[in-house]
């Protein structure tokens, strides 16, 4: 049997979730859509119920990006947000255990498919802090902050993901990547030479030397699952679409998180963002990362976040 280490990684990383005090569930939450997701494990699924703020911690979603399942992308936040609040984090349709058998494709089905989630766990609108999301997941966390409403009073991250993009930004990034015919092929890699292009466009200081064997691997591990399902995911990405989508301010207080050396979405998009965005969006840019601020310094990001969501000062420009 061939060894894999991405299997070993995943290991440590679903171990970050639990020992964050966190449970994996599949929970159908209607007749076509199933959702899997990481629940507090003082959440009860018989007896859902929004949490008593003089004794309980408020609710934080949080929705990854294009790419390896939620546990890859969040392992290192789980841990300290956990402190300070109650944790949903689930994997988006077609990633991971979710799946459906609606055909929409588009991210504001998968907004609705979070909401639904929401509704089966029992938690409305008042008992969610908030909503974070990064890449992909940003596009989803908009759309969920406009389908919580202008009452809700949560805050929303939208984290290296570009709202306002337009197919120019699409044909643009695949012009500065090369080698590829849509943004499909880019983000969905299924060869190791894809792959090594994706991740020097993902991450501001890729490692220098990566074995074919470990590429092959990540591909076989993170990235084979529902290709064709989530290409038409992709496809169906309303944003930029003049006669499906209109971007408007958010009511709620809104962080921007971006990395100044991000490739996929580069930096200016993000002073783009925060102008349509409104008065109530704050912009914190990172230096020296890339797509995934996240995962490449973990504790600065950790640290804008919570000081944000928490109400401390920040340095947000």
């Amino acid at each position: 049997m061939r060894l894999s280490i991405i299997s070993i990684i995943d290991v440590f990383a679903r171990r970050s979730f639990t020992s964050a005090g966190l449970r994996p569930e599949t929970i159908a939450v209607n007749s076509e859509t199933t959702i899997h997701c990481w629940l507090p494990n003082t959440l009860s699924l018989s007896s859902p119920k929004i949490p008593d703020p003089q004794v309980s911690k408020p609710f934080l979603l949080l929705l990854h990006g294009f790419g390896p399942v939620t546990t890859w992308q969040w392992r290192f936040q789980v841990r300290v947000l956990s402190r300070h609040f109650d944790l949903i984090v689930p994997d988006l349709v077609f990633f991971g255990g979710s799946t459906t058998t609606s055909p929409e494709r588009s991210e504001e089905f998968q907004a609705a498919s979070m909401m639904a989630l929401l509704k089966a766990l029992g938690i409305s609108g008042e008992g969610i802090a908030g909503v974070l999301g990064t890449s992909y997941g940003g596009f989803v966390a908009y759309h969920l902050a406009r389908m919580l409403g202008d009452g809700w009073m949560g805050k929303v991250v939208i984290a290296s993901s570009d709202v306002g993009k337009n197919e120019e930004d699409d044909r643009a990034l695949v012009e500065r990547v090369g080698g590829f015919e849509n943004v499909g092929e880019i983000m969905l890699p299924r060869t190791t030479m894809a792959l090594r292009k994706l991740l020097k466009l993902s991450i501001h200081r890729p490692p220098r030397f990566l074995p074919e064997f470990i590429l092959r691997d990540v591909l076989e591990n993170l990235y084979r699952d529902n290709l064709e399902r989530k290409m038409e995911l992709i496809k169906g990405v309303t944003l930029g679409n003049k006669d499906l989508f209109q971007l408007t301010p958010l009511q709620q207080d809104v962080l921007i998180v971006w990395g100044d050396q991000d490739n996929i979405f580069p930096v200016n998009k993000a002073f783009e963002l925060k102008k349509k965005l409104g008065e109530k969006a704050k912009l914190e840019i990172l230096k020296n990362t890339g797509h995934v601020p996240q995962i490449e310094d973990p504790d600065l990001f950790n640290k804008v976040l919570l000081g944000f969501l928490l109400g401390a000062p920040n340095s947000s420009v």
